[in-house]
């Protein structure tokens, strides 16, 4: 059970009132659904960022986080095209098999550090976008497409989960799924963080000499930490591709694990809900600049590096107090 002050279940309680009921109220008025989408895009994104700043915890820069939501993706939209597995089954599958790869690329890869373990990583996901267009089953550059909506979740003949197909409107349900597993997400992130576990990953992101010399095996948290945020990039992989119905070598892309990385700076490094807030701020922020034409990346590219030098800690680290002067 998380351990949070009265103070911060009322935050809690709030977040959920807002994105459960008032973004949803908000959306019926004004007409469009397609902000759904959005939103969805926004809150699977945040979770394969979660991985991110995972890695990070330890003192690891991971830039191939796209190379696991890739692989999630696939594993789900094979299992279901040509297996006729339900989505709900090969969802959970598509996490633990991207953990299990991660487990294993991490063996090797994670012995290394700084700037080698970035650029190591920086290669997975054109990795796994080449084997993608390599492999048969992967269908090549053709991709999956016309993948199944999710179907129903019953037990005992009572729904609990209703054939998207059958609604009228998926994409508000496809909202909810995603908000759910954002929400699961993190509320595993603040609990792990606020473990034994991670205690000990503080510890080797400080200093993992120092660690090691008091019995932790960290070659052992390495990969356990690795395959925890492998898993959740396949997880939000899976999601992404069941919502845009297909899924291609490009659907994530090397730009895509940079983006990760991002957003995990933005939102503040010392905060478990940075990459949250940083995902939707770069997603919103990217789409605002559009009318821009030709000057969008550049003025994008330079906003983002202002705020990495007025906000080093992120965006959650303003206080209303940074702005005054000291003595007034």
């Amino acid at each position: 059970m998380l351990k949070l002050s009265t103070s911060q279940w009322i935050g809690f309680g709030v977040f959920l009132a807002v994105i459960f009921i008032a973004v949803p109220a908000l959306i019926a008025t004004t007409g469009r659904t397609d902000f759904y989408f959005t939103l969805s895009s926004v809150a699977l994104l945040s979770i394969a960022s979660a991985g991110v700043w995972l890695m990070f915890y330890i003192g690891r820069i991971n830039i191939g986080q796209g190379a696991f939501a890739l692989i999630g993706a696939y594993v789900s939209a094979i299992l279901v095209t040509k297996a006729g597995m339900s989505f709900w089954l090969t969802l959970p599958l598509a996490g633990l098999f991207a953990a299990f790869v991660g487990v294993f690329i991490g063996m090797p890869i994670l012995r290394l550090r700084g700037v080698y373990f970035a650029m190591i990583s920086l290669v997975l996901t054109q990795v796994v976008s080449l084997t993608a267009l390599a492999l048969p089953i992967t269908n090549g550059a053709k991709g999956i497409t016309s993948i199944p909506l999710p179907g129903e979740i019953s037990i005992l003949g009572l729904t609990l989960v209703p054939d998207f197909a059958t609604l009228d409107n998926s994409r508000l349900a496809f909202y909810y799924v995603a908000c759910v597993l954002m929400v699961l997400t993190f509320a595993t992130m603040y609990r792990l963080v606020n473990s034994r576990l991670g205690h000990i990953c503080r510890s080797m992101q400080q200093n993992e000499e120092l660690a090691s010399s008091i019995g932790i095996n960290i070659a052992y948290i390495r990969v356990i930490v690795f395959a925890i945020s492998s898993f959740f990039g396949g997880i939000g992989g899976a999601m992404f591709g069941s919502i845009a119905q297909s899924v291609y070598p490009s659907t994530f892309v090397v730009t895509d694990s940079v983006n990760f990385m991002l957003n995990c700076f933005l939102g503040g490094l010392g905060y478990v809900f940075g990459p949250m807030l940083g995902t939707l701020v770069l997603y919103f922020g990217w789409d605002l600049l559009f009318e821009l034409g030709k000057y969008q990346l550049l003025i994008y590219a330079s906003l983002l590096i202002a705020l990495m030098l007025v906000l080093p800690n992120g965006l959650l680290s303003i206080r209303p107090d940074m702005f005054r002067r000291s003595g007034k």
